[in-house]
């Protein structure tokens, strides 16, 4: 189990009790610094360990995911979640129970299932790196939101500061983002991606989404200014989803985004890099225990 020692909130006091019934049954391994889980998991995989799981949030978990590709353990080792986060996307995705002690059931029932495990190719100072996400990823406004995230805010209000951030970023000017497929080439000014249906928490941004069926699909918004959060903002507080006509859905199992400008893009709610990136999936890779 790979957790951050340093959590704070209600949450993390309760899981820091919980770890006192459970030390026996693994080894606990605790993170040092942002991307320590990433290494931890890698280590782990080496060492032979089966069940790698991720106790945090979507971050840590993309860490952990992350990590086993490196040691390419993706045939060996399989994914537990413990979701100890603000939004715990990817264990609601799963309908993994949020309260600790469920969560922990769920793992040692030890049932499998084999979902999709997207990807991404980017430049970082004219170095190729590849990078793993589980659920969702963006490009445009929610990851400039994140990069403007108070994180001692987030602390203390939770999934609002992300809120907040957003409404900052709607303030600045958005630059346009091209996704380029086999079969076509969309512009928009924010770009989500969606290996499952959800983003955000409960909001199905890619309603046809399925963790299984070796597509990416993809929601593409061409305008992103306040009279967009306006026209948005009703259905997706109401029902969950966007209006019919807020943006253009696409499906593919690989595809491209460029920009003429500065463009940030995020992974499972944390920022990575800048556009280009090239988006690809590998079908039903990821072992993750489930309900």
């Amino acid at each position: 189990m790979i957790f951050n020692p340093s959590a704070r909130g209600e949450k993390a006091k309760r899981f820091r009790k919980f770890l006192a019934t459970i030390e026996k049954d693994c080894a606990l391994l605790s993170t040092t610094c942002a991307g320590a889980a990433r290494g931890l998991a890698a280590k782990a995989v080496g060492d032979g360990f089966e069940t790698i799981i991720a106790a945090g949030g979507d971050g840590t978990l993309n860490e952990v995911v992350n990590g086993v590709g490196d040691a390419n353990g993706f045939g060996r080792a399989t994914l537990g979640v413990l979701p100890l986060g603000t939004v715990n996307v990817f264990a609601r995705e799963l309908l993994i129970p949020r309260k600790i002690e469920a969560a922990w059931e769920v793992i040692r029932a030890n049932r499998v299932t084999k979902i999709d495990l997207p990807s991404v190719s980017f430049f970082v100072n004219g170095v190729s790196e590849r990078r793993y996400f589980a659920q969702l990823a963006g490009a445009g406004l929610d990851a400039r939101a994140i990069e403007l995230v108070n994180w001692p805010l987030k602390k203390n209000i939770g999934a609002l500061a992300y809120a907040i951030a957003g409404l900052k970023a709607l303030g600045g000017r958005a630059p346009e983002i091209t996704i380029s497929g086999g079969d076509f080439s969309v512009k928009g000014e924010l770009i989500l991606v969606g290996n499952g249906k959800l983003y955000g928490g409960e909001f199905k941004i890619c309603p046809q989404a399925d963790l299984r069926d070796g597509i990416l699909d993809v929601c593409v918004l061409p305008k992103v200014n306040w009279l967009t959060l306006l026209r948005c903002a009703p259905k997706l507080l109401t029902t969950g989803t966007l209006p019919a006509n807020a943006g253009r859905h696409l499906r593919a199992e690989q595809f491209t985004m460029t920009s003429e400008e500065k463009v940030p893009f995020e992974l499972d709610g944390e920022w990575v890099g800048h556009l280009p990136a090239t988006f690809s999936i590998e079908r039903e890779k990821l072992r993750v225990l489930v309900p």
